[in-house]
């Protein structure tokens, strides 16, 4: 599943045809499809209860806040980093903001975190302990981003991967981090970005 996650993602970022976020949504829909067939998820998992909710929002919030300090910092430290930022918003360019919020919100976010967390962190977690495999998953979430070329986004995937990942690892439920997830993509890609 990891060689085909690799292989997806090359393609989302490599071949430069369709949109960006079409892309991205396919691809992470075809990982959680397989995951889910390959390995059901239990049902408790996706229990979304006023807890579910709160702790999604209130991550997602925080989420925001640590990339906002984040972006502040690598603009201090890295000449390249302005230009960087800018490249993954470029991402979009053509696609209505409406849409690439939709996207995000319903589809990517989700389907994301059903394979990266629910599946592939889980399986990891089962076979080399709690905090190993969240550190594998975490190492491999951010490896597939290798393929965007840009130090900025390999270093948000390990940022958010490591988070969402934390996340799934302490409360061991999905429910609150595919709403993060969700609500945290839309908004800092077509709500309030951070060009």
């Amino acid at each position: 599943m990891v060689l085909l996650a690799a292989l997806l993602w090359f393609i989302t970022f490599a071949l430069q045809w369709t949109s960006f976020w079409i892309k991205i949504s396919l691809s992470a829909s075809l990982l959680a499809a397989v995951s889910l067939i390959l390995q059901p998820i239990r049902r408790e998992e996706f229990h979304f209860d006023l807890r579910a909710v709160l702790l999604g929002l209130a991550s997602a919030a925080l989420l925001y806040v640590i990339f906002w300090s984040g972006r502040a910092v690598a603009m201090a430290l890295f000449d390249f980093a302005g230009r960087q930022i800018g490249m993954i918003y470029h991402k979009g360019d053509g696609t209505p903001l409406w849409v690439i919020a939709l996207l995000l919100f319903c589809v990517t976010g989700p389907a994301e975190e059903i394979f990266w967390r629910g599946y592939l962190q889980r399986n990891l977690m089962m076979r080399f302990g709690r905090w190993p495999g969240w550190a594998l998953a975490t190492a491999i979430y951010a490896g597939v981003h290798v393929w965007s070329l840009n130090f900025m986004l390999i270093g948000a995937a390990a940022v958010a991967g490591a988070f969402w990942g934390a996340m799934y690892a302490h409360l061991d439920r999905l429910s609150p981090v595919i709403l993060s997830h969700a609500v945290w993509s839309t908004v800092i890609f077509a709500v309030f970005p951070m060009r």
